[in-house]
C-alpha cells in the first residue's frame, strides 16, 4: 500500500472485513473522468459522429485536418474523426468481452482452488500453468484459422488465454482469505462453502479482481488491435482502431499519417488510462488484509 494512504481494514461483527476506498486525489479523478469519457464515446459515438463512418468522397481523399474534417480524411475520403468515434464502440467491446469472461471464470477457478486446496489446488494450478505458457496471439491466430476471420473468434480465444492471468493473481489473496479465522468460524456456525466464498472471500479479494480487470482491459485492447492490424480480426469496411491503423499504412508512406496517428493515439490513451487506473486500485486497495 502506498505511503500516506488512508485505507484501512475494518473488522465487522460478521467476522469479515469491508474496505473503504481511499481518496484518489486530482490524478485519480482525472483518470476516472477520462475512463468515463472513453466509455461514453463508445456508447454514443455513432450519434455524435459528424459523418457516416462509411461515407466516401474520393474528391476529398487523404486530406489533412480542416474545418470540414477536423482530423482529415483517409484514402477513400472518409472522415477520420467519424470513423474514430464510431470505431470506439467496437474497439472497446472486444476487450470488454475478454475481461468479462476471463474475470468471471478466472476468479471462480482461483477461489475454488483456494477453498478446496490439496489435490484440487495442485491440478488447477498445473492446468493454469499450461494455459499460461501459450502465447495469446498464437491462440487467436489458431482460432481465426479454424473459425475464420472476424470479431468473435479472436475475442473468445483471448478470453480463454486471459483466464490463467486472472486466476494466478487472485489465487494468492484467496488462499490468504481461506486461512483466516473468520472462515473457520463461519464453518463451525454451519455456513456452507458456497456462501462463505461468495459472500466473504470474493468480497475481500475484489480489489485484486478490479485491478486485474482494468489492467487486463488495456492489454486485451492492444492484443485485439494487433490482431485487427494483421487483418485477422474485424474486417473492412467496419471502423475499428486496429483496422484503421492497418488501412493507413499506405497513407503514411504517401505522407498522410492522420488516420494512423488518430487511431494509434486512441489506443495509447485508452490503454494508459485503464492501466493507470488498475495500478492505482492495486496499490491503494490491494494491500487490504
Amino acid at each position: 500500500m502506498s505511503t500516506g494512504t488512508t485505507t484501512a481494514a475494518v473488522p465487522t461483527a460478521r467476522g469479515g472485513r469491508r474496505f473503504r476506498v481511499p481518496e484518489s486525489g486530482p490524478a485519480g479523478w482525472i483518470l476516472a473522468a477520462a475512463a468515463i469519457l472513453i466509455l461514453l464515446i463508445g456508447a454514443v459515438g455513432p450519434a455524435i459522429a459528424p459523418y457516416p463512418a462509411d461515407q466516401t468522397d474520393l474528391l476529398a481523399a487523404s486530406q489533412g485536418p480542416s474545418a470540414a474534417h477536423l482530423l482529415g480524411t483517409d484514402a477513400l475520403g472518409r472522415d477520420v474523426l467519424s470513423r474514430l468515434l464510431v470505431g470506439t464502440r467496437l474497439s472497446l467491446l472486444g476487450p470488454g468481452v475478454v475481461m468479462l469472461v476471463s474475470i468471471v471464470l478466472g476468479t471462480a477457478i482461483a477461489i475454488a482452488a483456494a477453498w478446496h486446496g490439496g489435490f484440487v489446488d495442485r491440478i488447477l494450478t498445473r492446468v493454469l500453468d499450461v494455459m499460461f505458457s501459450v502465447p495469446g496471439i498464437l491462440v487467436a491466430i489458431i482460432a481465426v484459422a479454424v473459425f475464420g476471420v472476424g470479431f468473435w473468434a479472436p475475442v473468445l480465444a483471448l478470453s480463454l488465454v486471459y483466464i490463467p492471468y486472472v486466476a494466478r493473481m487472485v489465487r494468492t489473496p484467496a488462499l490468504r482469505e481461506r486461512n483466516r479465522p473468520y472462515v473457520e468460524a463461519y464453518r463451525l456456525a454451519g455456513l456452507g462453502g458456497w456462501a462463505i466464498c461468495t459472500r466473504h472471500i470474493l468480497r475481500n479479494v475484489m480489489p485484486v479482481v478490479l485491478a486485474q480487470a482494468a489492467i487486463g482491459f488495456g492489454s486485451a485492447l492492444v492484443d485485439l488491435s494487433a490482431i485487427s492490424f494483421l487483418g485477422l480480426g474485424v474486417q473492412p469496411p467496419a471502423a475499428e482502431w486496429g483496422l484503421m491503423v492497418n488501412d493507413a499504412r499506405a497513407e503514411v508512406l504517401a505522407g498522410s499519417p492522420q488516420q494512423a496517428l488518430a487511431a494509434g493515439a486512441a489506443i495509447v490513451v485508452t490503454v494508459a488510462v485503464f492501466t493507470l487506473i488498475g495500478d492505482r486500485v492495486a496499490r491503494r486497495m490491494g494491500g487490504i488484509s
